[in-house]
């Protein structure tokens, strides 16, 4: 009878009755239909929400998954040629160590000034003056300018210029200034300075 009588509420039930100032004479039927889309509303509201927490959630996961592939991959690969790197940094090693060689101390710096000469001269050049300057401190070296000055042909110059590259020691040149020798139109006076440096290894 209780179901019969439900059906026979919703035949003669009128939704344009329904208002909130008679809510409480609702029929139960009605009553609980609005509760039970109440309920499906909150928990499809709720479970939205957490799916979208979870979905955030996911793709910060998703993106540290993939930063550490990437560290791995890399690891992997540093892993994998080790044994390259350690050659390379022993032939680094070797190569760092042949070029500090080629810097001079503070005693053969008397030889690096006879070599200069003997280079001038064998090439044909008066030398007219060699000077150390200030020596100028760098972070990991010594920087120690000669200034030269020579007089001689042009052919004679350039000669001596190139030779100067077969030195020994690490030597550049700097401030070229050729001009025209004095009492003799066939002759050139050059001025030159020359840079050799000194590793600092016992002054860090």
């Amino acid at each position: 009878m209780a179901f019969e009588d439900t059906l026979r509420s919703l035949r003669e039930f009128d939704p344009g009755d329904l208002t909130a100032d008679n809510i409480g004479s609702w029929p139960m039927a009605v009553k609980v239909i609005i509760w039970v889309m109440l309920l499906v509303l909150v928990v499809a509201g709720g479970y939205y929400w957490h799916i979208k927490e979870l979905q955030v959630q996911l793709s910060r996961e998703e993106a540290k998954e993939v930063k550490l592939k990437k560290d791995f991959e890399q690891k992997a690969f540093q892993a994998a040629n080790l044994e390259a790197y350690r050659q390379q940094l022993k032939e680094m090693e070797e190569t760092f160590g042949a070029l500090v060689s080629q810097l001079p101390s503070d005693t053969e710096v008397p030889g690096l000034l006879e070599d200069i000469t003997n280079k001038g001269l064998l090439n044909g050049l008066k030398i007219d003056a060699i000077d150390l300057l200030s020596e100028r401190r760098r972070e990991f070296y010594v920087e120690l300018p000669i200034s030269i000055t020579a007089t001689g042909s042009y052919h004679d110059l350039g000669a001596f210029v190139s030779s100067m590259a077969a030195l020994p020691r690490i030597v550049t040149l700097h401030d070229f200034e050729i001009s025209a020798s004095k009492g003799n139109a066939n002759m050139l006076r050059m001025h030159i300075v020359a840079k050799t440096y000194r590793y600092r290894d016992d002054e860090r």
